[in-house]
């Protein structure tokens, strides 16, 4: 069967050379976001290389809904599991979320930042909550 360009009496270009813009050149990286900080220094260069690995292997080994999946599971039920075994359903969330908005932090504004450190305050007084901190507010 004939393709639209043996129709028109065009001549398909041949495998490799790059079609009808002449040989391919590649291209450089578009300008914006990277994972690394430029110039970090300190504990956020080594927190970011040890990031690295396990991001690489959530995002290409782990199907892309497992993460959050497992994370909202976690969530729910520190919600509703009374006492410690609450709470330690909220640590891994609360863990995850610190990390990511360590990673983030440079890159954000003032309202993603304050964004985060609601949700990270949220999180803890869940856990403190579920740990039974509050417990001596109550009597």
């Amino acid at each position: 069967m004939a393709t639209n360009d043996d129709r028109r009496g065009r001549p398909r270009p041949r495998p490799g050379s790059g079609g009808a813009r002449g040989p391919r050149q590649k291209r450089p990286l578009p300008q914006g976001e990277q994972f690394f900080t430029p110039g970090a220094t300190g504990l956020r260069k080594a927190v970011e290389t040890r990031s690295a690995a396990p991001l690489a292997y959530l995002f290409t080994q782990v199907p892309r809904w497992l993460t959050p999946a497992v994370l909202v599971v976690l969530l729910l039920a520190g919600f509703a599991v009374a006492g410690w075994p609450g709470g330690l359903a909220v640590l891994p969330v609360l863990a995850f979320v610190a990390w990511l908005a360590y990673l983030s932090w440079p890159s954000l504004g003032i309202g993603g930042r304050l964004l985060r450190v609601v949700m990270l305050v949220f999180l803890v007084v869940l856990a403190a909550d579920r740990f039974g901190v509050f417990q001596s507010f109550q009597r």
